[in-house]
Order: C-alpha cells, then structure tokens, then sequence
C-alpha cells in the first residue's frame, strides 16, 4: 500500500506531540508493509534543518519539504478577520505546496492520501483533480474546540473576542469540510463523536497515538530522592500557557508553602518573556530541553493541568509510559481510559491538585506502584504497531469498495 502524508510542519525533532503522533504511525505503518512518502511544510516557525535528521529516521520511502512563511504578524491578523478567516489556518495556505503537491501526484500512483489535522483540508481540491486515491483526515483534535474553550476560560474581553471571532471561522471551516475526506481518522472515541454530531457521514475509524516503549526507557531512581514537580510541552501554544498560569497562581502558592524545598522544573520550546517572568522562589523555567525523557526521568511526578486543549495529550502518555505519576485535568486524561488512583491523579480544582500533590508528598512509597501501572496500561493500550494494523484495514476496506 503506498501511501502520501501531508504535514504542516516537519515531524522532527520529537520534542511535542504533533510530530511524535506523525512519527510514530508513520512508522508502524511502514513496519507493517507500507510505503510511506512525505510532503512536509517546513515552516518559518518550526524550520528543521534537514541534514540533522539522524540516519535512523529512515522509514520514508521519499521525503520531500516546501518552505512556508507562517510567521504571525498583526497585519496577517487584521487581514484574516477582516475577510472573515481563521488566521490560523490561512498562514498555512501556500501556492508553493500546491504545486509541489499536485507534482508528486502526477509523478506517482498513490492508494491513500493521509492528511495530517485539518490544515492541510485547503489542499483537498489538488488531490481529487490529480489522484484518485483515498483520502484520510488524521483528525489530532477538533480544532475549534481549542479556541472555544480557550475563549471559555479568558477574563480579558477583548481576548476572549478575539477567540471567539476565530473559533467562528475555525468552525465554519472545520464543518464544511467534513464530508470531503473518505475516512475520518480521530485520535479518540469522543472526538469521533463530535465529528458526527458536527455532520460527518462516511467512514470512520479511532486510532489513537501508539507509542513505542522501547523510546521511553524509565528512570526510577529520582523516586528515592526528594520529589518535584515538572511540566514539558509547547510553551508557545495556548493551552500550555493556560495551564502554567493557572497553577502557578492557584496551586503552587498553596503547596510549595506547605513544603518550602520542593521545586517545580518548566520546560518547553518558545517560552515568552512574560511567561518567564512568572517565575518564583524554586520554579525553573529550562526552555526547550535537549533530551525530554531524560528530562521527565529527573523527576517523579509529571503536572497536566490542561483545560483548553482537544485530542489526546500525547505528555500525558509519555508521562505515563515513563512510570512517571501524572497529575492532570479531565481534559488532559480525554481518549485515554485509564483510572484515577490506578494509573494518574486527577483534579478539576486547585484544592484536587493539592490534595493529589500533598498525597504524594505524604505516601512517597506509593508513587513508584502507581507508576508501573501506568507504564503498564500504555503498553497495554497504546501499542502502535496495532494501532497502524487496525488503520491498515480501515484503508483496504475502503480500496476494495472503490474497487467494486
């Protein structure tokens, strides 16, 4: 089966959740017998230099890349909403990648095109005039619910404004747009849902990030030592900001009173000024981090606190297949069915969170069990190689019915 992945940026290095989600299924895919071709956006904001790609990246049969100016700029902005668009996706609308799109369609036969989250849905009409292969939408989130419960949250109007103007469009866009893909591929069952509610008709399967264990070797010597507290993720999205700020003002006060030599280490590409300017007495802000399993690995306990964001949490389960114990929201455990007090901890209030924090810090001994479970459960429940298999036969399905 051969198949074309579209990005909207490269998916290296693995340092957040988007290009470890692509990584990962592209290359269960290719281990399952799949040939694999990419075509990256390498964008001003997240450029890779591709002579650093490590000779063991080698599942893609061809990789090929377009340069895209996606840089934020008020004039981009004041432009978008005064012609009734999502800023957020007209920064990822190239004519360049078009046209290298529509090349690679004409120069090869393709069974399946995978589109990787809804930004690349502008790009639908190119494959349909130049290809009849199958279209797959890789729905990581739904994406207007990022901004919606982003809007939800804000006390600042003309923020929140702002972010309901764009969750408008995102919505019109990410509706109208449903039915254009053959197969909707969602992260998880919930979302699934929603796509339906929103209208999708056709065919459907959940095929969730898998991970590969043998990439998250634990450490748990630091559950003998004094504990702390980490965060790692994107610093320059939304939601992790959200999260920061939120505990820092409602939890960390509380706790770190409570127990005057613990710390808690931030890391995460892009960290703004202001952001860092957050920090207080034993609150380490790292920016991005060399290595993020030798990060997490330093400290026993992994802090979630997500509100805003949609899809699976791919830190959560890097957290969790670390053995690391994992304290997060409703919305940081969504798509991920595993138990509170078995595998994570959760909290919806700032007093969950120093309750769940107080335990651990009181019943150390109890940490390290927790953790095995979790790494247990992911292995259990993430696998990836069986996650690319099911989304295989989701693919020859739909081939064998255009076929007859």
């Amino acid at each position: 089966m051969k198949i074309l992945l579209l990005t909207k940026k490269f998916p290296y290095p693995l340092r957040e959740g988007e290009p470890i989600a692509i990584t990962y299924l592209s290359r269960s895919l290719a281990a399952a017998g799949c040939e694999i071709t990419l075509l990256a956006m390498n964008t001003t904001k997240h450029f890779f230099n591709l002579a650093a790609l490590p000779p063991e990246y080698n599942h893609f049969k061809a990789i090929h890349t377009v340069t895209v100016d996606n840089r934020i700029t008020p004039g981009g902005a004041l432009k978008s909403l005064l012609a009734g668009e999502a800023y957020i996706l007209s920064r990822f609308v190239s004519k360049a990648y078009e046209e290298k799109l529509a090349e690679i369609l004409l120069a090869e036969h393709f069974d399946v095109v995978q589109l990787e989250t809804l930004y690349l849905a502008h790009y639908i009409p190119v494959i349909r005039r130049h290809s009849n292969a199958i279209i797959a939408m890789r729905a990581h989130n739904v994406e207007h619910e990022i901004w919606q419960r982003l809007a939800a949250n804000s006390p600042f109007f003309l923020k929140k404004w702002y972010l309901l103007n764009q969750n408008q469009h995102l919505r019109r866009f990410e509706i109208s747009r449903l039915n254009d893909y053959d197969l909707m591929v969602a992260i998880t069952q919930r979302d699934l849902e929603v796509f339906r509610k929103l209208g999708y008709r056709k065919a459907t399967v959940v095929a969730p990030v898998g991970i590969d264990l043998k990439d998250y070797e634990p450490d748990f010597q630091c559950f003998e030592k004094n504990p702390s507290l980490a965060f790692i993720g994107a610093l320059d999205w939304m939601p992790n900001q959200e999260g920061i700020v939120w505990f820092l003002e409602n939890v960390w006060q509380e706790i770190s009173s409570r127990y005057p030599q613990l710390e808690f280490h931030v890391a995460g590409k892009n960290t703004p000024a202001w952001l860092r300017r957050q920090a207080q007495k034993n609150v380490h802000f790292h920016g991005e981090v060399p290595d993020a399993v030798a990060f997490l690995n330093a400290h026993p306990i992994l802090i979630a606190p997500l509100f805003s964001g949609s899809g699976i949490k791919i830190k959560v389960l890097e957290g969790m297949s670390l053995g690391r114990v994992v304290l997060t929201t409703p919305v940081g455990v969504e798509g991920i069915p595993a138990r509170h007090g078995e595998h994570f901890l959760l909290g919806e209030a700032a007093e969950d969170f120093v309750q769940n924090l107080t335990f651990c810090l009181e019943n150390q001994s109890e940490m390290k069990p927790l953790g095995i479970r979790a790494r247990r459960f992911i292995q259990t429940e993430f696998d990836n190689l069986a996650i690319a298999n099911k989304l295989i036969e989701a693919f020859k399905k739909l081939i064998v019915n255009a076929w007859s």
